[in-house]
């Protein structure tokens, strides 16, 4: 890869970042199918690499499956959107907490974080705790893409697919701590654009 092309192509990464860090809530609509394909993505090479020890091209053809599926289902329906990023959150930070303290990747590993996911699905749903299931994730996947290419183009031979969260604790303590402020700073950017914007639910399918 050239150096023009990596610097395309970090900027694209940089400027995502920052853009779904501090304008989340806002672009949530437009932002949904390619979020839900992503997590779909990792979620997927995760379970059959961490659950069934899979390689190659089965990790590569179950995380895209996933990855569309949950797309697809994200731009359909406006429940299935908010549960896949409440679960996203509780998936990602549970992971990352555990692989902070010392946990190894593997089964107990992923089944956690679908419990915490699954359970923080629950509670965003029964108290409709939507917008800041949206806004703290969108903020603190914003910072993840931020820090995550910046780290990318420095070391080419990480793989974000295999552990997301890895690089980060791989690097200085200094680094988390700017990561945190860049979330703090976008989840306090968000809850003031939208004190009194609430997005408007959908069914794309009753629409039809």
């Amino acid at each position: 890869m050239t150096a023009f092309n990596i610097f395309c192509a970090g900027l694209i990464g940089t400027l995502f970042g920052v853009v779904l860090a501090f304008f989340g809530y806002r672009l949530f609509l437009i932002l949904l199918p390619i979020w839900g394909f992503f997590f779909g993505l990792f979620l997927g090479a995760n379970t059959v690499q961490w659950l069934f020890n899979g390689t190659g091209l089965l990790i590569d053809v179950t995380g895209w499956v996933v990855g569309a599926i949950f797309a697809v289902l994200s731009y359909l329906f406006y429940i299935a959107a908010v549960a896949i990023i409440a679960g996203s959150l509780g998936y990602f930070v549970s992971v990352y907490f555990l692989l902070r303290v010392g946990m190894k990747v593997g089964f107990l590993l992923w089944l956690i974080g679908i419990v915490v996911g699954v359970i923080l699905i629950f509670v965003t749903l029964q108290f409709n705790l939507q917008k800041w299931a949206i806004i703290i994730t969108t903020a603190l996947m914003g910072a993840a893409v931020y820090f995550g290419t910046i780290i990318q183009i420095l070391n080419p031979a990480t793989n974000l697919l295999d552990n997301p969260v890895k690089p980060l604790l791989s690097h200085s303590v200094l680094l988390l701590i700017v990561f945190a402020l860049m979330v703090a700073a976008g989840i306090v950017v968000q809850y003031g654009q939208n004190k009194s914007f609430t997005l408007d639910s959908y069914d794309r399918m009753e629409a039809e």
